[in-house]
């Protein structure tokens, strides 16, 4: 039998979720360069049959990723995302100690600079806070805008460890150093709770903790 290329979270005749590692792309790029790695594509060969992202994580994410194993299955899932009937939890570890335990960011945010701003919700939940001035939250994204979470971190002054982008890169060169992250992100989807896309039933579907966050955390309690 052939070995998964991926985690294995969860799979039937209908679906399978794996746990996504950072720096693989969901779907092929626009411009795809020689060593990017797909997960589509992963999964795809290890099935041997044609497989529907039911949604998407950036790059540089990890965690719950989930995909359709048929045109009925995938229909199914995009209504249960379209109508908002999916709930994703994200874990975060960020610069800086909040001041609360629980918050929400209710800034809306445009997709680039040209577009609208339309309305983005997200709560945050304190988890622990580490040393060298970290913190573990938990993030609840209740609409899903582009970036959203990482956005939303930004503007409340927590960036995300090894968001390049919204962080910067000289600091993120120097964090990354410090801590030994080397160029990840550490911003992982950590649970997904969803209707199953034939069967009348409720899913959930967990990802263990990323090895790179565990280390963190224990190196700097």
């Amino acid at each position: 039998m052939q070995t998964p290329p991926l985690e294995c979270l969860y799979e039937d005749e209908w679906m399978i979720a794996v746990n996504k590692p950072a720096g693989q792309l969901v779907h092929p790029a626009d411009h795809p360069q020689p060593d990017d790695i797909v997960t589509m594509k992963l999964v795809r060969d290890y099935l041997g049959t044609r497989v529907y992202a039911a949604h998407r994580l950036d790059r540089p994410t990890c965690g719950v990723l989930i995909f359709a194993k048929g045109k009925t299955a995938a229909r199914a899932l995009g209504r249960a995302f379209d109508r908002k009937q999916v709930s994703k939890i994200y874990q975060a570890i960020v610069t800086g100690q909040p001041t609360t335990e629980t918050w929400t960011c209710r800034e809306p945010l445009r997709k680039d600079e040209n577009a609208p701003a339309k309305e983005a919700i997200t709560d945050f939940r304190l988890l622990k806070s580490v040393g060298l001035d970290l913190a573990l939250l938990e993030a609840l994204p209740r609409t899903g805008r582009y970036h959203q979470i990482r956005k939303h971190l930004q503007i409340c002054g927590h960036p995300i460890v090894g968001d390049f982008r919204y962080a910067g890169k000289e600091f993120c060169h120097a964090q990354s150093e410090k801590l030994g992250t080397e160029t990840r992100m550490l911003l992982q989807c950590k649970q997904m709770e969803l209707p199953h896309p034939v069967e009348n039933r409720a899913l959930t579907i967990k990802a263990p903790i990323d090895p790179c966050f565990e280390k963190l955390l224990k190196s700097h309690k």
